[in-house]
């Protein structure tokens, strides 16, 4: 256990060399706090890395609004899915912001989760070229999921009704390679992501009508009762800038 904490603060430390932990410091000696709120910029449009090699999405740009709402200070680090995780989970960070599901699990391992800030759904995406266009048409074949997602929980409790099996990657653009490729069948990916991949990446993917779950709300996330005066801010800015027209229009400029 020593050992895996140990390569998670590790991990952190190296992530901070590349995401400013200098502001951290810096704000230290001046006596305020700086909440470190983990990401992953590989979940488009929520939040990825522009051409200017700024973090830019949905996500990012509602944590910059809540912010500037509620007066705080916040060094936002690009760690990836599971190392951001782990980062909440020993201390490295104090909360994540990453297109994470609410959901009871999580709840139950010791998520502590902000309201709900978007519903998504997550749906099976095949090839381009693919005649797959029902769950049924997956039987006997291959599907990728994300580690820890919504989407592999709704790929898994399809798989033993449709027959199909499940492989299971740490990022989005592995997942998304290994159907091009050709070594699954499918993947399952929240909607939005994909739409979103497969119109500004070039993608050779599809999405099949009628393949896709139930909505399910995105939050914002702590893992130690000792953030809570973070996740209430978070909650009483996405209260204020719902109601002022700002949180709309974030929406409007990725998803339109």
């Amino acid at each position: 256990m020593k050992k895996v904490v140990l390569s998670v603060a590790a991990l952190v430390m190296a992530a901070c060399v590349f995401t400013g932990c200098s502001k951290k410091a810096e704000k230290k000696a001046e006596g305020g706090k700086v909440w470190i709120v983990a990401t992953d910029t590989v979940f488009r449009p929520f939040e990825y890395t522009n051409e200017k090699n700024e973090f830019v999405g949905i996500d990012v740009d509602i944590l910059a609004a809540i912010a500037k709402d509620q007066g705080f200070d916040y060094d936002l680090q690009s760690l990836g899915w599971d190392a951001g995780v782990a980062a909440v989970q020993v201390g490295q960070a104090d909360a994540l912001i990453a297109g994470a599901t609410i959901k009871q699990e999580r709840i139950d391992s010791g998520w502590i989760f902000s309201d709900g800030y978007y519903d998504a759904t997550q749906t099976f995406v095949v090839t381009k070229d693919s005649s797959i266009a029902s769950f049924a048409d997956l039987a006997g074949k291959n599907v990728a999921v994300k580690n820890g997602t919504a989407g592999a929980d709704f790929a898994n409790s399809l798989k033993d009704k449709y027959g199909f099996k499940v492989t299971v990657f740490e990022d989005s653009p592995t997942m998304y390679q290994d159907v091009i490729l050709g070594n699954s069948a499918a993947c399952v990916e929240d909607t939005p992501i994909m739409a979103d991949n497969i119109k500004t990446g070039g993608l050779a993917l599809k999405i099949p009508a009628g393949m896709e779950s139930a909505g399910a709300p995105y939050g914002f996330a702590i893992m130690n009762k000792e953030n809570q005066p973070l996740l209430d801010m978070f909650n009483a800015g996405l209260k204020n800038i719902k109601e002022n027209g700002t949180y709309q229009a974030i929406l409007d400029k990725y998803l339109k």
